[in-house]
């Protein structure tokens, strides 16, 4: 074997290799002095991060130095309250009503009402969710535009005796301030509400003007939408001592005005104030535009108007009113003078008279007995019927009458044929119903004394608080429609649904108008050449009649659909009552004839003026077909 031999080159080649490899090892290596370097910056990093923390907390006194000095350029002597105010609110209720007032704006922001619920079952609330907004807007002498609503109220709650009182402060200093003070007694849906400042005579500028802005968006309560804000939901004032309402779309300028309210069809937000406002401005807006979308909301109501300054200072006495338009209630002694309960509803002239001084007393004194609705009803329908037979009788009487003498009627068309002894023939007709003792009045007039009647319930039911949400036989709800079946698809003028008692209903007026068919014909004389034929027109009504009944009251309250039911079978049955066992057409031929034989009663003035003008149209109708 050989051996090795020492190799110079090779072992100096590995130590100029081992001195490469350390010198790059070293090169790359950090130093000491860089390690050190570094530290020190991450020191310095630190530092400096805690001295600008402490700069920010410093600085928050600086940043609250800055903003103190950006509010009081916004609120000048108002800035202390934006300043030190805190957000918060206070609940102010009894057993009726339940308020929630913010801090900012002393304003209600919830209002409930506590003892009903919507048609879903939900908490009934006027104000909920920003939908509401009660704002003061006020000049100041540093020429500043202040809104109470952007500011910090102070509250304090009290006890005056039963009544909380909660007042709300927007302070300047602890002499100077405006203040909205809330007052609540038990059992009462009233809130008294004062505003009122103090000290403020040299702060706010009298020179501009100061306006109360109250605006509300109307949330949907019952299961109608369209019957609810197409109806029934208005903007009502009281201006001048009168009570009138603004139809939607439209904004007005009134004066004199002592409350105004914004009504949902059962429930109503109302602002009453002992001293009028002058030059005020209302607006109600339609918010429902597609019913399938628009479900929240009905309409936007506002109202603005400028608050007079007394020795430089707010002095304002009202009252809030959040609660049901219930006629009873708003007719009350706590409600006496205020004219509130015409935002009830309960139609205009004599429909509302006798909604006031029958139909209700009427319902209220049913009401302490039953505690059925549809009972009640029933009852009311049999009241109203008992009252009005006698009008049917004498409107059927007067159909046997005129069934008398049709045959002279028809003898003396063909007697005085022609347009042209037209003339001739009315005053003959006249001269035989005269002596007969028949007038066409004697059948119009029970019927047109009816009307009043029916216009006046037409409105006393869909508006009658008590009958809301009261359930009978297959209607849950008698102050809306009942339903039966839920169509997949709406009908165009009837809507998704089946309502049963309207078609009780339209069945009951064919059979009435049908069995009331052959009366019309009787009260008609016979048809006139160039006259039109009732006849036939009634023909016609028989069957258009429940038709349009049966689509327009399927979104109608059932109430009003259920009395209508139970009055047209009560008239049928009157009817054949007196057909069959009162009237006897025998007799009455008997006394027409005995009529006939009496010596005729001397004209009056106003039947001696028709005859002349109907004798000289005679005469002027001859002389022209001489001429001719």
């Amino acid at each position: 074997m050989e051996k090795k031999k020492f190799d110079l080159n090779s072992f100096i080649g590995m130590i100029l290799l081992g001195g490469i490899l350390l010198y790059w090892m070293n090169i790359n290596k950090p130093e000491e002095i860089n390690d050190s370097s570094t530290k020190n910056e991450q020191v310095q990093n630190v530092t400096e991060n805690t001295i600008n923390t402490t700069a920010t907390s410093s600085p928050v006194f600086e940043n609250d130095s800055l903003k103190r000095i950006a509010l009081t350029n916004n609120f000048g002597a108002f800035a202390q309250s934006a300043i030190n105010g805190a957000e918060g609110t206070t609940v102010l209720e009894n057993e009726l009503v339940k308020l929630v007032i913010n801090n900012k704006g002393g304003q209600i922001i919830e209002a409930e009402i506590k003892n009903y619920k919507t048609y879903d079952s939900s908490p009934l609330y006027m104000i909920k969710d920003n939908n509401a907004s009660f704002n003061i807007n006020f000049g100041t002498t540093d020429n500043r535009i202040l809104n109470t609503k952007d500011l910090f109220f102070e509250p304090n709650i009290s006890k005056n005796g039963e009544s909380t009182i909660v007042s709300m402060k927007l302070k300047v200093s602890e002499s100077q301030f405006l203040e909205y003070k809330y007052a609540l007694n038990p059992s009462e849906y009233l809130i008294n509400f004062a505003v009122r400042s103090q000290g403020l005579s040299t702060i706010i500028n009298s020179s501009n003007t100061i306006n109360l802005d109250w605006s509300l968006d109307g949330y949907r309560h019952e299961k109608s939408l369209k019957t609810e804000n197409t109806m029934y939901s208005h903007l009502y004032y009281k201006t001048e001592g009168e009570v009138d309402y603004l139809n939607v779309g439209n904004t007005e300028l009134i004066n004199d005005v002592d409350w105004v309210s914004y009504k949902q069809h059962f429930f109503s937000s109302s602002l009453l104030s002992d001293t009028p406002f002058n030059n005020a401005t209302v607006t109600s807006t339609e918010l429902v535009k597609n019913e399938e979308i628009d479900s929240v909301y009905t309409k936007r109501y506002e109202f603005k108007a400028p608050l007079a300054l007394t020795n430089g200072e707010l002095n304002y006495n009202m009252k809030w009113f959040y609660g049901p338009s219930d006629y009873n209630l708003l007719s009350g002694e706590q409600f006496k003078g205020t004219d509130l309960d015409k935002t009830a509803d309960l139609g205009w002239g004599i429909f509302g008279f006798l909604n006031r001084t029958i139909f209700y007393p009427v319902f209220n004194f049913l009401k302490g007995f039953l505690s059925n609705f549809g009972l009640i009803i029933i009852l009311m329908t049999i009241v109203v019927r008992i009252i009005m037979s006698p009008l049917v009788y004498k409107s059927y009487l007067s159909s046997a009458k005129m069934k008398v003498i049709r045959p002279e009627l028809t003898a003396l068309n063909e007697k005085y044929p022609g347009k042209e002894n037209a003339m001739k023939r009315q005053q003959e007709t006249m001269a035989i119903q005269r002596k007969a003792g028949v007038s066409m009045l004697s059948g119009c007039i029970p019927a047109l004394l009816q009307m009043p009647v029916f216009f006046a319930l037409f409105k006393f039911f869909p508006t009658n608080l008590a009958l809301r949400q009261q359930n009978f036989l297959w209607a849950n709800d008698l102050s809306s429609y009942d339903i039966i079946y839920k169509l997949p698809f709406n009908v165009p003028f009837y809507g998704d649904h089946v309502s049963l008692f309207p078609i009780l209903a339209s069945i009951a007026i064919f059979f009435y108008m049908k069995m009331n068919q052959s009366q019309q014909a009787n009260m008609q004389a016979p048809a006139q050449e160039g006259m039109p034929d009732m006849g036939k027109m009634m023909k016609y009504m028989i069957y258009f009649s429940p038709i349009m009944m049966l689509f327009f009251f399927n979104n109608y309250a059932s109430s009003l659909s259920l009395y209508y039911f139970i009055s047209n079978l009560l008239t049928i049955t009157i009817m054949l009552v007196i057909k069959n066992y009162i009237i006897d057409e025998d007799k009455i031929h008997a006394q027409i004839e005995e009529n006939k034989k009496k010596p005729e009663k001397a004209k009056s003035k106003f039947r001696q003026k028709i005859d002349e003008a109907m004798k000289q149209a005679q005469e002027q109708q001859a002389l022209q077909k001489k001429r001719k």
